[in-house]
């Protein structure tokens, strides 16, 4: 396991170069839609709002990946309320989110408001209420401009003997066999060759332990899907997989954790 080497960027640094311009010299606008890439949320959009103004040309044709954790389902049945109210909040920002699950959060496909739809090639769950608001379907592949990105959601929650199931944490916050099957089948057919992988945490090898947690053992964490994503990992041809969940920046190889920063694709 590689130590992962910190990324220093500035987070806007050349996401307003890719412009189109007129004969005569003009700026003309951008001829293609961006891809977006930064870590969770947790609830907090200040950056996402932030991120948007500064760049001040982001419409819903773009798309951010927000790599697990975006807490926009964590109340579930009990404050469902106050999520409906950030969601609303949500819908005007001027891009589109497509969220890969975390752990602290309910799946949508366990809230009875998503439905599936077709996007970018694959299968996402929405609302339509809330219409730039998307949530990946584990083992969908998806055509981001021209790459194949699949998405890996889930993780383990080292707090869990601290929370309440089903109000602060849930039992399926994990990849189940059967979302595991679907995965490898989809890579299966796509002959183990994607561009891109989001996925919220990462192969066991590259977990970054410098940001592990000092009073947690890390003895009683379950590693199931870090231990999966590891065979995932080994077979797979890919250019870069993309991964929140630590809170950090930075990058081991091909593996690039994501936190606060924001890339593009």
């Amino acid at each position: 396991m590689g130590r992962i080497q910190h990324m220093q960027v500035e987070r806007f640094s050349d996401f307003q170069v890719r412009q189109v311009y007129d004969i005569d010299g003009g700026e003309k606008g951008r001829f293609y839609n961006m891809i977006y890439i930064t870590g969770d949320t947790h609830r907090d959009f200040c950056r996402i709002f932030d991120f948007c103004e500064d760049l001040g040309d982001t419409t819903t044709d773009d798309v951010l990946v927000i790599l697990g954790d975006v807490g926009i389902n964590f109340y579930g049945r009990y404050y469902g309320a106050d999520d409906y109210v950030l969601k609303a909040e949500l819908t005007e920002l001027p891009i589109t989110l497509l969220c890969i699950h975390g752990n602290h959060e309910m799946r949508p496909e366990s809230i009875s408001t998503y439905e599936e739809a077709e996007w970018r090639g694959g299968i996402v769950y929405w609302e339509p209420e809330f219409p730039n608001l998307l949530f990946a379907k584990d083992g969908e592949i998806y055509d981001l401009e021209g790459k194949r990105c699949i998405a890996i959601g889930g993780a383990d929650s080292i707090d869990k003997y601290m929370r309440v199931r089903g109000s602060d944490w849930w039992g399926d916050e994990q990849p189940s066999d059967e979302i595991k099957s679907r995965v490898e089948e989809r890579l299966e057919n796509a002959n183990w060759h994607v561009d891109v992988v989001f996925s919220h945490t990462c192969p066991l090898q590259y977990q970054p332990r410098e940001t592990f947690i000092f009073d947690i053992d890390d003895r009683f964490v379950d590693k199931s899907t870090e231990e999966w994503l590891d065979t995932i990992e080994k077979k797979l041809t890919y250019s870069e997989w993309y991964c929140g969940h630590y809170h950090t920046d930075g990058r081991d190889n091909n593996i690039i954790f994501m936190f606060t920063d924001f890339r593009d694709l």
